[in-house]
Order: structure tokens, then sequence, then C-alpha cells
């Protein structure tokens, strides 16, 4: 396996503008692996309940998803409810069951253990150091995801795990939330100054910046006519931005704007229907059009 990502797996019930859904499946585990299984191997490290659906697990086997490493435990699956009614960027949490998610321990037998592509995806960041320090050895390239919870009740160890990774992908609330800064290539600076060699911080609709060291990158948002579901457009964009440079096996400028539109790209389907009802029956063709969409929305020429 190329990447091994630890995270949730879940069943959502969301409602949009566009509809209602209930118990479809969800997780950030389950949104990075199938966008990044497009790209690479992927191997996911979880746990469900014995309410989980065996269709869910063949869909992620069809799409050459390493389940191992998802456990299944006595207890029912972690359970959120949400609505994007006011705010499509914003999601309104209206439930939270962690279930068996509650005492979940990640363990990593040899294959995960020797992983060269690490993601740890939002969990609390006590796990995300488990896993890291369960590492072999240190992978070519680790990347975390976090959100504001975790900012206010411990800071201190995701500060530390921060510290420790080369990317962090945030959103922008967030971002300045960590940071005390308001402007956020000031909020940027301030994540690499804690350890990372970059931050790509995420806008919702407005994209993606990617901020390297000495450089920064604008990956715009696709301008869909309808946005159905964005529940998964932030884990569906990470897998998309590490599947990519999984694939390439370097992490370089050039291989990080490429990612980072890869991951845009893989979001912006996401979006599109609710759950995993898009992004898992994509073909290469698909992504190769939607890629080079986005090649066209950002092409121009020097001023003469």
């Amino acid at each position: 396996m190329k990447i091994l990502v630890v995270g949730s797996v879940a069943y959502d019930a969301v409602e949009t503008p566009a509809g209602k859904r209930e118990s479809q499946l969800g997780g950030a585990a389950t949104y990075f692996s199938v966008s990044a299984s497009y790209f690479t191997e992927v191997g996911m490290i979880g746990v469900v309940g014995d309410d989980f659906d065996p269709a869910d697990i063949e869909m992620l086997q069809s799409h050459n998803i390493d389940t191992s490493g998802l456990v299944k435990a006595e207890g029912k699956t972690f359970r959120w409810s949400g609505e994007y009614m006011e705010d499509i960027n914003t999601a309104v949490t209206l439930d939270t069951q962690l279930n068996v998610f509650g005492d979940f321990e990640p363990e990593l037998d040899e294959a995960c253990a020797n992983a060269p592509y690490l993601f740890l995806a939002n969990i609390d960041p006590n796990l995300q150091l488990k896993v890291l320090n369960a590492m072999a050895k240190r992978p070519k390239m680790v990347a975390n995801d976090t959100m504001n919870l975790w900012i206010d009740i411990a800071k201190p160890v995701l500060t530390e795990l921060i510290s420790r990774v080369d990317a962090l992908l945030i959103n922008e609330d967030e971002a300045r939330q960590l940071t005390g800064e308001d402007h956020l290539p000031d909020a940027a600076n301030a994540i690499i100054k804690l350890g990372p060699n970059a931050t790509v911080i995420k806008r919702g609709e407005y994209g993606a910046t990617l901020f390297g060291d000495g450089f920064s990158f604008a990956a715009p948002a696709y301008p869909l006519e309808r946005v159905v579901d964005p529940t998964g457009a932030g884990d569906s964009f990470a897998g998309g931005f590490m599947g990519y440079l999984a694939s390439v096996d370097k992490v370089d400028e050039e291989s990080l704007r490429t990612a980072a539109i890869a991951g845009s790209t893989m979001a912006s389907f996401a979006v599109e229907d609710f759950g995993l009802d898009r992004i898992k029956n994509l073909t290469k063709s698909d992504i190769d059009e939607r890629f080079k969409a986005f090649v066209d929305l950002t092409r121009f020429n020097p001023l003469t």
C-alpha cells in the first residue's frame, strides 16, 4: 500500500437545500480512501459496529482499498447528523453518536506500519500521535487534518503533532483559531513556523490555498451550478491531494501545486451528489476531463 489513512467511518444523516438522506456511508477515512483510490493503493484503519452493511465493505474493496485494518466491534457504527440549510459551506451538527468510535484504539499491522505516505484524518490528536509513533519508519510524507474541537480542548498535543508532520490541511476558520491570526497568509506562516513544510487552507466554495516554503498557490473551486452535499468535500480533497503525491512519489513545489488541483478536482465531484454516490462511480476520463477544466479555469497569457 502507498497510503495509510486513519480516521472515522460513519453513517451520516444529512439535510441540504437539495434534499435529505438518512444513514448514508460517510466518515473522513471513507471519503479520503475512495478519493485517493483513483490515484494509488490505499489502506484504511478504522472501526465500525456490527450494524455496518457488508455492501459498504464490498464497495470499498471494489476500489482496491485494503480494509483489513477496518475493525468490527460490538455495538453501533459512529453516527453523525447535520444540516446545511442557511450556509452551504457550514454544517450545523444536530447529533453525534460516537458509539464504537468512542473506544477506538488504532492498531497497525506490518504493511500499515511501513506505508510510505500517511494521512491522519480528523480524530483526537492523541490517537494521531499514537499512529505516527507506531510507524516502522518515518513515512516520506505525513499530513493531518483537524477541527475546532481539538484546537479548543487539545491544543498542546495538537501543536506537538503539527510540529512532526509535513503538511497540515485545515479550513480558514480553524487556521485563524489555531494561530490567532486573522490574515490568512499570516496564519499560514504561523502554521509553517510550527514545523510543517506546507499547509493547505480550505476555503469551501472559494477553493483552497496552498502555502509552502517560499511560495503560495491558489486552487480555485470548480464553478458548479448546484452543490448537493458538501459533507465529504474536505476529505475528498485530501484524498486527491495525497493520492496524487503518492502516485508520482514526489513532494516538491510543482507536485504540490498539481496535487492541490487534483484535490480540488475530487472535491468538486464529491459535492455533486449525496454522500459517496458521485465520487464512488467515477471513471478515469471523468477525472481527466475535470482536471483539464481546472487547467482551463486558470489559463491565461502573460502581459505583452
